[in-house]
């Protein structure tokens, strides 16, 4: 994988756009000149992730992360730096260099995923392969696929394909190619018995598993033997690649229409998904036969908060899903769900009628959930007072995992009316249920004498820990303005160090970097002392770094910081001048006093820092020599004398 060239890496972070990039994951909102959604990086139900288009980052203030298109897709992707650039150059067509073949020591270097992730990607090419151009593979993969009704375009699209039984096998050839047989049983795509090795989705056809930004996870295989005694469909086992509670089948191919459609559908299996999307209804994913889980539903949230579950008519397979489905509006989603006729599924049915019929069968038959569960478990209670109490207290147990009170409200309405049950006798068990649960989520209290006990044991510092303070915010604000404003020219009385009594123009950065290496003086907090010699190299090179080509480095942690000081979590509404006549002073139309503060508030804890040092050297150190002794103690006072300086200047600075 050889090196993107920094004109290239340039071109690149130019030409994407984050709210495009971000979109592809995020349902996002226009929100004043941003765009705000939900975040993917935590469970919330308040959208706190912001996204701004004219600074290209984004902000999570849930989680605190931040970053470019780049540290997005490195987050949440688990991409290295280059995989991240490379994935975005092949989103917009940018040409790069030609990747030179990796030598045995550079492929000795990749990560481990890297490795899992060239194996998987390796995997589906040779199973795509072998359904296209071998004897085997023609006859009964394409064979099969063709029969379930599937077009070439798209078996393409889907990327199905085949693992051959009687032709060389993929274990041998992956071998052959110098893969790792450690890294192909950890994908369970090598199987060892008694010292043989042999492929585990061996003669059956083949369903990539793909993230929502393409890549392969993993695989469902489908045997086609008639053996009763043979699982019907065997998946990857889970993998640092792979955590099947985090994925849905079908995902990356829908996540752009559940955007522009609002709405999910979801199904059981693989067959369903790609039936569906054949047929025009590609807003569709699959749970792949798993229970669903938090984590899936969390991946649906991402595009939009309204889900309308496909059953066929299998009654007990309903009933069993319930619980699947109770999860959905304990997340806090709409949910639906659409029944298809007796007999049919929804592989069958979407093969069996027009796109346009197919499109206004869901619409028409879609119900709301908890009206579909009450119809389901309703049949047969009719004249049993009994197991209709029961189902009452079912449906209730439902409506209570709805966080949103007024959609509880308008629930409990409807069930009363249905059942013709005071609405007050349904509130008080729905009340009972949520108490119950909120005490079970919280468990028994800690008393108010044990939590305080806890806190000063918190507070209070361990034994032969260091109690000086570390002056994070005297720092944090002076390498803040050097960043942000470094370019900006500021007029000075005299040049430093002369005494010509005429006024000089000096930037931001050359006045805060001579500052500090005059009195030979650095940053404590070592992620902010990077970021300030990389400006100083900058300076020395005669650039001046804007807050952009922070944004562009390799190192995530300085692509958060710079983050960080780019977005405010509230900025002023414009309105204040424009409507109230207010007018309000930024903090860019003081700049030069806001540089003095900072480098005096910056120096000044230098100072403290040293006279708390002293003070507990000779607090820990009482066998010191007088002399030594009467050393640390004048420059003390020395040092006391500067600091009464400077709280002079920042006084008669500070307004």
């Amino acid at each position: 994988m050889s090196r993107i060239p920094s004109h290239i890496i340039d071109e690149i972070m130019n030409t994407a756009r984050i709210e495009e990039v971000i979109g592809e994951y995020v349902q996002l909102k226009k929100s004043g000149s941003n765009y705000k959604g939900l975040s993917p990086f935590t469970e919330e139900k308040t959208p706190s992730f912001m996204v701004s288009p004219a600074k290209q980052i984004f902000k999570c203030f849930s989680t605190g992360k931040g970053g470019t298109a780049v540290s997005f897709l490195m987050e949440l992707e688990q991409f290295s730096y280059p995989e991240a650039l490379r994935w975005l150059a092949e989103r917009y067509n940018i040409q790069l260099p030609e990747a030179k073949p990796l030598s045995p020591e550079e492929q000795q270097e990749l990560t481990e995923r890297e490795s899992l992730q060239i194996i998987n990607t390796y995997a589906k090419d040779f199973f795509v392969d072998t359904i296209k151009n071998t004897n085997e593979g023609k006859n009964i993969g394409y064979t099969y696929f063709k029969e379930r009704g599937f077009r070439d375009d798209t078996i393409e699209k889907f990327q199905l394909g085949y693992c051959p039984r009687s032709e060389k096998s993929f274990t041998d050839t992956a071998l052959e190619k110098g893969y790792k047989q450690k890294y192909l049983e950890q994908l369970g795509l090598t199987k060892t018995s008694n010292d043989r090795k042999f492929d585990f989705f061996s003669g059956r056809v083949i369903f990539p598993i793909h993230s929502v930004s393409g890549k392969v996870l993993g695989f469902g295989g489908r045997t086609l033997q008639t053996n009763s005694k043979t699982a019907k469909y065997f998946n990857s086992p889970e993998s640092i690649l792979y955590d099947k509670s985090k994925v849905l089948y079908g995902i990356y191919f829908a996540k752009n229409e559940i955007i522009k459609q609002d709405n999910c559908f979801l199904v059981e299996g693989y067959t369903d998904v790609i039936s569906l999307s054949q047929s025009g209804v590609e807003n569709v994913v699959s749970s792949s036969g798993t229970s669903l889980t938090k984590g899936q539903i969390k991946l649906i949230q991402r595009y939009t908060q309204n889900i309308t579950v496909l059953y066929d008519s299998d009654a007990a397979g309903i009933k069993a899903s319930f619980r699947g489905i109770d999860l959905l509006l304990e997340e806090g989603m709409s949910v639906k769900v659409a029944l298809f006729p007796e007999g049919e599924d929804p592989d069958s049915f979407a093969k069996s009628v027009s796109t346009e019929e197919l499109k206004a069968y869901l619409h028409e038959n879609q119900k709301d959930f908890v009206g579909f569960k009450t119809d389901v478990l309703l049949e047969g209670t009719e004249n049993d007072p009994i197991q209709r109490a029961g189902l009452i207290k079912e449906i209730i147990s439902s409506i209570a995992l709805i966080p949103d009170s007024i959609t509880r409200s308008v629930y409990l309405k409807q069930t009363a009316d249905q059942f013709e049950i005071e609405e007050q006798t349904l509130l008080n068990e729905l009340n009972k249920i949520r108490r119950r649960k909120q005490n079970e989520s919280r468990g028994l209290p800690v008393p108010q004498e044990e939590a305080d006990v806890e806190f000063i044991k918190k507070k209070a510092p361990k034994q032969g820990e260091s109690t000086l303070r570390d002056f994070y915010d005297q720092e944090f604000d002076l390498l803040r303005i050097l960043v942000l404003y470094g370019s900006r020219a500021i007029e000075l009385e005299e040049a430093p160090e002369e005494n010509t009594g005429e006024p000089v123009e000096v930037s931001v950065a050359e006045l805060i970097i001579h500052e500090l290496q005059k009195d030979d003086l650095s940053f404590h907090n070592p992620l902010l002392q990077k970021i300030y010699l990389l400006c100083v190299q900058g300076l020395e090179e005669n650039i001046f770094y804007e807050p952009a080509r922070f944004l562009r480095h390799e190192d995530p942690e300085i692509v958060s910081f710079v983050t960080d000081i780019m977005s405010p979590r509230y900025e002023l509404s414009r309105k204040w001048l424009s409507d109230f006549k207010i007018e309000t002073t930024e903090e860019i139309h003081k700049i030069p006093q806001a540089v003095k503060e900072s480098l005096y508030a910056f120096k000044n804890s230098v100072i403290m820092r040293r006279i708390e040092e002293i003070q507990e050297e000779l607090k820990n150190n009482m066998t010191y020599e007088p002399e030594v002794v009467n050393e640390l103690l004048s420059e003390q006072i020395l040092l006391e004398r500067i600091k009464g300086r400077f709280a002079e200047q920042l006084g008669r600075i500070i307004l």
